[in-house]
């Protein structure tokens, strides 16, 4: 989330999490650009590095210790991360296309995305093999297959097509990875076979000759069959065929051929060279567009042809963030020439590897193990060990923009006006407002269809109004996501109540920026809460935008129901369940990810929880003859569970290893990482009977935690709780539970009883 106050006059957008760009967003951290704005677009929330993956196929490392957590590391660079896929440019318009979202637009824009292996000229082999790169896919089918050669007791026979490096490696990881699994297990480790194919004389063909000699001496040590000038030309579900006729019986094939890249980049219009990759000169600029960069695996530097190797991404990232501070100022890019030799530090699979640099230089040894896995390390250090930032750099740097058309545009927004002055201009509004489609609902009169000073809207007979208003500063820097869970925050007192939402006033605050900076915000912000709104055929009838410091969305949320049906608070009766539909956690976890402390998958699953609407809990609960209801937000679920009791005047008592957590909720309390709102809601203990008993439960602190978008909190008669819970499930909220139940009202003051 930005946090300084600078205008934003350019849009730097990177595309993909890989080695270059994790090196672009780390230097840009340690001395950002005033004026310039990072988004980064990446479809995983963690990036892996390509250097450790044989590690962790090996047993050697964990998930964690060979991914590169992009949340925290945007937060640290103060760039916005969009959770999501790049499916295409719009190279005049200047914007990013991508599967959920409007447009992202760009001045400056950085590609990399990572390469597949080519297998387009080989029948068959697109649906029956699986492809080692992009390497988030194959983890997920990796964990497959190993659970798959647990569970079964036959012999199975496992193949790498591709005797490069890469491939080597990784085929040595796995027999030693899985080998050493089964005999964990007492099984057989020798039911399993190994096949390596190359469609060459040799294996490692880059490589000198010793090194390969080196590697089938290991194949042949472990029992391993290297098939050498073995084109696979065919794959017919589990039968390979080669070139010279031969078929093999393969129960799981892996691809390591050579590279090629995602089509869109040359649909899109960018010059390519080879199998699709982005066509770039010695400043890693596209060769046919300005201002857009291709590094990585993704691109081909045509004056320097390279293998596609980790090591070169790598080296390319510090060259990248300068040429992408240049592009941003308007100065002459400058050259990058890779080198021709590079250390390579090749693992055996067990701790052992062979290093080699050039033709001339080669050693192998555990002690060569134990050098790669410490400079593997210290790489992986530099994007999880981030240091704090000094306050004033922002202010320090502010000279490093020198340059004549940004300090013009930085003029266009220096001295802003209050009041009515401080209104999103005119021409913007439209513009925006023309592109959003308001659900059409015959009793709006008068709406954004036909502007005017005021909506008009009619009530329909029998009916009563339901009224609400909820507004806060974004937690987030993705205004799109940001606009999704506004509206379903604010949409959350009508379902809670029964009520079917009719209409929406917004009240928007946008950063100060230059038209097109505040356009787009809106715009996005604007399209994820539109989607929630007519997900729920409420039509936004109307609002008003100013500028101010930080962005900051809310709704004015106005509903219908029947006089008789209304859903309240005080309806608990002794003897009914509680029931809530959604787990703990958001207060927590983005109190740490303003800390860089959460991982990347604990937010994303926190915002998909965020994002899920409470319409059609709401629903299930009234269908199950829910006596109460609320939604859990601000005040907790401690806090909001008081409300009941008191409205209903009765006791509860909550079993506190039932109430559902988010993921990552128990380590960050565990950190002592709590919402700045958390103290206030603390005061709610009081309530607790028990409260010396369970203070030390993990759990405790999260019945304070400030939930935004949280779930449903319901009352159900006993009898129906069970299907309740069920249903709930079945329509998607996965951590629906029965938390406690209800009882006669005690002469106790406490009324709150925790089972630990």
């Amino acid at each position: 989330m930005k946090t300084d106050n600078t205008p934003i006059v350019k849009d730097l957008v990177l595309i993909g999490g890989g080695h270059s760009h994790v090196i672009v967003l780390k230097r840009f951290a340690m001395k950002p650009l005033p004026g310039v704005r990072i988004t980064l677009i990446c479809r995983d929330v963690e990036t892996p590095y390509s250097g450790m993956l044989p590690g962790l196929v090996a047993g050697h490392y964990t998930r964690d210790d060979v991914h590169i957590d992009l949340g925290p590391l945007a937060r640290f660079a103060n760039a916005r991360f969009y959770h999501d896929e790049a499916i295409g440019l719009d190279l005049k318009a200047r914007t990013v296309h991508t599967v959920k979202r409007p447009p992202v637009p760009y001045d400056v824009l950085s590609i990399d995305i990572g390469s597949t292996p080519y297998m387009a000229d080989v029948p068959g082999a697109a649906e029956n093999v699986v492809a080692v790169k992009p390497i988030s896919n194959f983890f997920d089918r990796w964990q497959e297959l190993v659970r798959r050669i647990e569970t079964s007791a036959g012999s199975l026979s496992i193949a790498i097509v591709g005797a490069g490096a890469g491939g080597t490696e990784m085929l040595l990881a796995m027999q030693y990875g899985l080998q050493r699994r089964l005999r964990q297990l007492g099984h057989d480790p020798n039911r399993l076979h190994f096949h390596l194919f190359s469609a060459q004389d040799v294996p490692l063909p880059t490589h000198a000759p010793k090194v390969q000699q080196a590697f089938l001496r290991v194949c042949h040590e472990r029992g391993i069959e290297v098939h050498l000038n073995a084109r696979v030309q065919s794959v017919d579900g589990k039968i390979l065929e080669t070139s010279d006729g031969a078929t093999y019986a393969i129960d799981e094939t892996l691809w390591v051929t050579h590279a090629s890249a995602q089509s869109w980049l040359g649909d899109a219009g960018l010059e390519i060279h080879g199998n699709g990759f982005i066509a770039v000169n010695e400043t890693l600029e596209s060769v046919s567009h300005r201002g857009v960069f291709g590094v990585g695996d993704c691109a081909a530097v045509l004056a320097h042809p390279r293998e596609k190797a980790g090591v070169f991404a790598v080296r390319q990232g510090p060259a990248l963030e300068r040429n992408l501070r240049r592009a941003l100022r308007g100065q002459v890019l400058k050259r990058f020439v890779p080198q021709k030799n590079f250390l390579s530090l090749i693992s055996t699979g067990d701790r052992y590897a062979v290093a080699t640099r050039g033709g001339s230089l080669m050693f192998e040894g555990a002690w060569v193990w134990r050098w790669k896995d410490w400079i593997d390390r210290r790489f992986m250090r530099k994007f999880s060990d981030l240091p704090a930032m000094h306050s004033g750099a922002g202010v320090h740097l502010a000279t490093g923009l020198a340059d004549t058309q940004v300090i013009e545009e930085l003029s266009e927004v220096a001295m802003r006006c209050g009041g009515c002055g401080a209104k999103i201009g005119a021409s913007v509004l439209t513009r925006v407002l023309n592109d959003l489609k308001p659900a059409a609902r015959a009793d709006v009169l008068i709406g954004l269809h036909e502007p005017d000073d005021a909506a008009v809207i009619t009530v329909p007979a029998n009916k009563v109004v339901v009224q609400t208003v909820d507004s806060f500063r974004a937690m987030l820097d993705d205004p799109y996501l940001f606009g999704k869970i506004a509206a379903n925050h604010a949409l959350g007192d009508i379902f809670a109540m029964g009520a079917e939402p009719q209409s929406a006033l917004a009240i928007a605050t946008l950063p100060f920026g230059i038209e097109s900076k505040v356009e787009d915000t809106l715009r996005q912000m604007m399209s994820g809460a539109m989607e929630i709104l007519a997900d729920a055929n409420t039509a936004l009838v109307g609002g008003h935008t100013s500028e101010g410091v930080e962005l900051s969305l809310g709704f004015a949320i106005n509903g219908l129901i029947d006089a008789d049906a209304i859903l309240r608070k005080g309806g608990m009766r002794a003897g009914d369940a509680l029931i809530v539909s959604k787990a703990l956690g958001t207060g927590t976890l983005f109190a740490a990810d303003m800390r860089h402390k959460a991982r990347g998958r604990w937010i994303s699953a926190a915002i998909e929880s965020m994002v899920q609407s409470n319409r059609y809990a709401a629903r299930c609960l009234f269908e199950h003859h829910a006596t109460s209801c609320t939604d859990v937000t601000g005040f907790g679920l401690l806090g909001h569970l008081v409300e009941m009791v008191k409205a209903s005047r009765v006791d509860v008592t909550l079993e506190m290893q039932a109430i559902p957590v988010m993921d990552g909720a128990l380590e960050t309390v565990a950190m002592g990482i709590t919402s700045s709102l958390e103290p206030q809601n603390l005061r709610l203990r009081r309530a607790i009977k028990n409260l010396a008993a369970v203070t030390s439960d993990p759990r405790y602190a999260l019945l304070f935690d400030p939930q935004t978008a949280g779930g449903l909190l319901a009352s159900v008669p006993q009898h129906k709780a069970a299907d309740c819970v069920q249903a709930l499930k079945a329509l998607g909220y996965k951590h629906s539970a029965v938390i406690g139940r209800v009882l006669p009202q005690s002469d106790a003051l406490e009324p709150i009883t925790i089972i630990a």
